[in-house]
C-alpha cells in the first residue's frame, strides 16, 4: 500500500456510501436472523427439528461456496475495479432469491421442505454473491487502521439501522401487506425489501473506490490462497472467534421471537424489543472509534465480550412480567456487543495486511469470505440449536407451552449464549496483532510499495 494511501483521510460521502451496502445486507441478514425460524415453523409449517437441521445442513454448501467466491472476487480484473461490480450484477439473484425463500407453496409436507431446501440455498448463494466482494471492499478502500475501524464503524451503524427499520417494521409490513394473508404478507414484504436494496447496493457502487491492489505481477492460485490462511495465525483466531460471537448473537436475536411469544406472552413487543435492541447496537457501533482512541482493539473486545456473558446470564432470572427490566438488560447487551462488529471486521482487514507482509501474497476477498462464512456457520449452529432444544422440549407451534419448552426458550435467550460469550472472552486473549505491531507491519508493507512504485502517488 502507497503512503498516501495510508494516510488517506476517506469523504463523509464514501464512509456513507460503503454504509449503505450493509443497510441493504440487511434487509436481509436481519430477517434471517430475527424472523426466519420462526416463520418456518408458525408460517411455512415445518417441524423446530426440521428447521434446525436444515440451517445446518445448507450451511455446508457455504463451506465451499464462500471461499470460492472469495477465490472469484480476487481474480476479478475490471475498470470498475475487483469487488465493486458485484455489486450491481448482485441485485437481481439476491431479490428474486429473498421473495422465493418467504413464499409458501401449496405443496405436501414433503414437497415443502424441499422447497425450503432449495430456496434457502439459492438466498444463501445469492447473499455470498453479492456480499463477500462488499465485505472485502472494505480492506481495499484504505489501509489506514483507524480509518478502517471508522469505515467499519459507519458500515455496521448502517447495518444497525437498517436491521432497526427491519426488526420494527416487518412485522407491521407482514400484516399490512398481506390484508389477513400471512404467508402473502411475507412475500410482498420481502419484495419490498428487495427494490430498497437494490437501489442502496447502486449508491455504495457509484460511491466508493478502490485502492490497494494487490503486490504487481502476483500469480497465486485457489490452493495457494487457502494456504496462506492457514499460516495467518491473526486470521485463524478470529474465524473461531467470529463463529463463537455470531452464535451468541444469533440464539439471542433468534430466540427472541420465542422468548415474547412464548415465555413473555407479549407478542405484541417482538417489533419493539428487537428495534431497542438494535438502535443499541449501532450506538455501540457508532461508540467504536472513540473507544479505540484509548484501547487497543484486543482488550476492548475482551472486556465488551466479558460484559455480554454477564449480562446475558443475569437475563435469565428477570420475571416474565417485568417487561421495563427486560428492555434495560437488551440494551446494556446491544451496547456492549455493538463494537463487536466493527472491531472484528476491522481486525480482519489488519490481518489482510498481515497475511501479506509474511507471504509477499495478498488475497483480501479470501480473508472476508472466510469472514462470512464463519458468521453464517455460526448462525447455522445456533439455529440448529434452537431447533434440536426445542424439539426436545416439546415445543408445539401457535400452541400455548409447556414448562419444559418455556424453560428450553429461557436457557437459549440466558445461559446458553452468555456460554459461548465467556468462550469468546478465551479466544480473543489468544489474538497475537497488538495495535502496535500492526502499526510496524502497515509501515513496512508502505514502505515496500512506495519504492516498488519509484513513490508515485496513484491515489
Amino acid at each position: 500500500m502507497e503512503k498516501s494511501t495510508f494516510n488517506k483521510q476517506l469523504t463523509l460521502k464514501e464512509k456513507i456510501g460503503y454504509a449503505c451496502g450493509d443497510v441493504a445486507s440487511n434487509f436481509y441478514w436481519r430477517v434471517f436472523d430475527v424472523f426466519l425460524f420462526i416463520f418456518y415453523t408458525d408460517v411455512f409449517g415445518i417441524s423446530a427439528a426440521t428447521v434446525g437441521t436444515m440451517m445446518l445442513v445448507t450451511r455446508l454448501i457455504d463451506a465451499f461456496s464462500d471461499p470460492l467466491m472469495g477465490a472469484l472476487a480476487d481474480r476479478t480484473q475490471t475498470r470498475f475495479g475487483k469487488f465493486r461490480p458485484y455489486l450491481l450484477w448482485g441485485i437481481i439473484p439476491i431479490v428474486a432469491a429473498g421473495v422465493l425463500t418467504f413464499t409458501v407453496p401449496d405443496l405436501d409436507d414433503n414437497g415443502k421442505i424441499i422447497w425450503a431446501y432449495a430456496t434457502y440455498i439459492f438466498m444463501m448463494l445469492a447473499y455470498t454473491f453479492i456480499n463477500v466482494p462488499y465485505g472485502a471492499l472494505l480492506g481495499v478502500i484504505t489501509g489506514n487502521s483507524q480509518q478502517r475501524t471508522t469505515l467499519t464503524s459507519f458500515r455496521f451503524i448502517g447495518a444497525f439501522s437498517g436491521g432497526s427499520l427491519v426488526a420494527y417494521l416487518t412485522p407491521e409490513l407482514v400484516v399490512a401487506l398481506g390484508q389477513g394473508d400471512t404467508a402473502a404478507g411475507w412475500q410482498y414484504t420481502m419484495g419490498l425489501y428487495g427494490l430498497v436494496a437494490a437501489g442502496l447496493f447502486i449508491f455504495t457502487f457509484f460511491s466508493t473506490k478502490e485502492r490497494i491492489s494487490p503486490p504487481k505481477n502476483q500469480q497465486t492460485s485457489v490452493i495457494q490462497d487457502l494456504k496462506d490462511l492457514t499460516k495467518n495465525k491473526p486470521w485463524i483466531v478470529l474465524f473461531v472467534l467470529a463463529l463463537v460471537i455470531m452464535m451468541t448473537i444469533s440464539l439471542r436475536a433468534s430466540t427472541g421471537t420465542f422468548y415474547f411469544k412464548y415465555y413473555a406472552e407479549r407478542e405484541d413487543l417482538i417489533g419493539s424489543f428487537s428495534m431497542v435492541y438494535m438502535l443499541a447496537l449501532m450506538l455501540g457501533a457508532a461508540a467504536t472509534p472513540i473507544m479505540t482512541k484509548f484501547f487497543d482493539k484486543r482488550k476492548l473486545l475482551l472486556c465488551l465480550m466479558g460484559i455480554v456473558a454477564v449480562l446475558s446470564a443475569a437475563f435469565y432470572f428477570i420475571p416474565k412480567d417485568n417487561i421495563a427490566l427486560m428492555f434495560i438488560l437488551q440494551i446494556a447487551i446491544g451496547f456492549a456487543l455493538g463494537p463487536k462488529s466493527p472491531l472484528v471486521f476491522s481486525m480482519y482487514a489488519d490481518s489482510a495486511d498481515y497475511s501479506e507482509w509474511k507471504t509477499g501474497r495478498r488475497a483480501t476477498a479470501m480473508i472476508f469470505s472466510a469472514a462470512a462464512f464463519a458468521q453464517k456457520l455460526g448462525g447455522a449452529f445456533a439455529g440448529a440449536m434452537i431447533g434440536w432444544l426445542l424439539a426436545s422440549m416439546g415445543y408445539v407451534a401457535n400452541q400455548v407451552q409447556t414448562g419444559d419448552s418455556q424453560q428450553g426458550i429461557l436457557l437459549l435467550m440466558t445461559f446458553i449464549p452468555a456460554a459461548f460469550a465467556f468462550l469468546a472472552v478465551f479466544l480473543i486473549r489468544l489474538y497475537p496483532l497488538s495495535d502496535a505491531e500492526l502499526l510496524k507491519v502497515q509501515f513496512e508493507l508502505a514502505s515496500k510499495k512506495s519504492s516498488a512504485d519509484g513513490g508515485h502517488d496513484n491515489d
